[in-house]
């Protein structure tokens, strides 16, 4: 019995779920086919079947930039002998008639999908390729070892026997390693540094199979199966002579520990893996990312305080601000386990909430309004935790010069020191001459002063900072109001229930017992 590749067929739908799920309905090898490659549209298709030469070709009708339609008219005219099969929708058979015209074999109604109606149709196209007709009956299909990895890692239930594996992966221990280009120029040939990769993995290991399965556009990686006692220190081995190559060939490896069982590459790709491409984005500078380090220790961080970074630039208070929020990144910069849409959200949402807290306070935000954009896009694009803050870091540049600007035009920062002054000494028996005796102010210039600086005079604002104190002791304690009153700087208690009712439009008993009942 002679070994064969099979029936080489394309997949071609512009939905990927659709073609994975095609992908994995059947044992395509067992049932003699071979994928040979797949497409999202027909202009994209063409290029694959000049590269493949396949001998079917199943495609959904309607896709973007070239539909079924089309595709199937040009390829029966220019490679007749490939047979094509036709996916539609209910309601799409206009269009499935003229690919009958053209030449189709036949089709298939998506909802009705399912693997027997699926190897049906693909037996009935091959009856018709007198190629594959001349000693069928003496191929045996291969299974490629790719194959088996990619059906194993894209979450598909195998049944590949005991057989199969041991005879691709023979020999007792297995690792990974996976070679990440994310973060390069984008001037290195793949194909290059995969045989580099090989030719360190073989000069370490003796007699290796390794099998390489690619990640996505920027990540190739290598199930390698080795043999040998003392399985730590040959793969110490491997990670110093990587270390060497990655350093000589700027390249970003990665290196699992082994594991004993093909069946673990499902764990091992998605515990360890994934978890090495993020921690990647917060350590681009590591050349070998190797599985112990993930098991250092990740600083614990506190969530960010909003209310009172809020509450710090409300009242101008930049410098803590800002302060505040370089240590907070400093931390979540050092957290790699937190996810890297996570992280760049954060950096997005304090851009956002930083350009409306200053507009609100009547800064000429104008220049920012029409920068954000391009720093929401940086951000998004960016690829490492170091470049997202630094995109930050320009940003608060940016913002500082604006607050820099504005101060100089008015004495705003010599009334924040006033409002300051009040919100720490509100409990206290504040008046309008004490404060101006506290700022070396004449009482009647400090009314003046405060009037040309705020909505409120000094007394409605005095009043308004202590009753919003007195409410946040209604509604997080059980203080006697009678006590509130007093903690909030009212000497008198009825003036205090006077002014709470004017603001608040009930009197304090009233809104603890309201707020208590929600």
């Amino acid at each position: 019995m002679r070994t064969g590749e099979g029936c080489r067929v394309v997949i071609v739908d512009d939905e990927q779920l659709i073609r994975q799920g095609i992908k994995h309905y059947v044992q395509w090898e067992q049932e003699g086919f071979q994928i040979v490659g797949e497409a999202s549209n027909g202009q994209e298709a063409l290029e694959v079947i000049e590269r493949t030469n396949p001998h079917i070709v199943l495609t959904d009708i309607v896709m973007p930039i070239m539909d079924g339609e089309e595709l199937t008219r040009i390829v029966k005219s220019k490679f007749p002998h490939i047979e094509i099969i036709i996916l539609s929708s209910f309601g799409e058979f206009e269009y499935v008639r003229s690919t009958f015209q053209s030449g189709a074999v036949d089709y298939i109604l998506k909802p009705k999908l399912d693997s027997e109606i699926l190897l049906a149709v693909l037996k009935k196209a091959v009856e018709r390729i007198p190629s594959l007709q001349q000693g069928a009956d003496d191929v045996e299909i291969q299974v490629s070892a790719e194959t088996m990895i990619d059906k194993y890692l894209s979450g598909y239930e195998s049944d590949y026997d005991e057989h199969f594996i041991q005879q691709a992966f023979p020999l007792p221990h297995f690792c990974l390693v996976a070679i990440d280009l994310r973060l390069s120029d984008g001037g290195k040939n793949q194909e290059e540094i995969s045989e580099i990769v090989k030719e360190a993995l073989i000069t370490t290991i003796e007699g290796p199979i390794i099998q390489a399965f690619r990640v996505d556009s920027n990540v190739s990686a290598f199930l390698v199966n080795f043999s040998g006692k003392r399985t730590n220190d040959r793969l110490e081995g491997v990670a110093t002579q990587l270390e060497k190559y990655a350093h000589v060939h700027d390249l970003s490896i990665l290196l699992t520990n082994s594991f004993e069982s093909f069946t673990q590459i499902v764990v091992k790709y998605n515990e360890v893996i994934k978890k090495m491409l993020q921690y990647r984005f917060y350590y681009p500078s590591v050349t070998l990312t190797e599985e112990h380090h993930l098991e250092q220790e990740v600083p614990k961080i506190d969530s960010f305080n909003l209310d009172k970074f809020t509450n710090d630039f409300k009242h101008e208070r930049f410098d803590a601000a800002f302060t505040y929020l370089e240590s907070h990144i400093t931390l979540l910069s050092s957290h790699y386990t937190t996810d890297i849409l996570e992280y760049k959200s954060f950096f997005g949402n304090i851009i956002f909430t930083m350009s409306i807290l200053l507009n609100n306070l009547e800064y000429n935000v104008k220049s920012l309004e029409n920068e954000k954009f391009h720093f929401f896009n940086a951000i998004d694009e960016a690829k490492t935790a170091s470049k997202v803050v630094e995109e930050l870091q320009a940003f608060i540049e940016k913002a500082k010069e604006i607050i820099a600007a504005n101060r100089s035009l008015s004495g705003q920062s010599n009334f924040q020191l006033i409002l300051d002054f009040i919100e720490e000494h509100y409990s206290e028996p504040l008046s309008l001459t004490g404060v101006a005796n506290h700022f070396h102010f004449n009482p009647s210039y400090l009314s003046s002063y405060f009037a040309a600086h705020n909505k409120e005079g000094f007394n409605e604002y005095l009043n308004r900072i202590r009753i919003e104190e007195a409410v946040k002791l209604l509604v997080q304690t059980t203080t006697p109001i009678s006590e509130i009153s007093g903690l909030v700087g009212y000497s008198d208690h009825s003036y205090f229930c006077k002014v709470f009712k004017k603001l608040k439009d009930q009197s304090p008993s009233q809104y603890r017992r309201n707020q208590k009942a929600k």
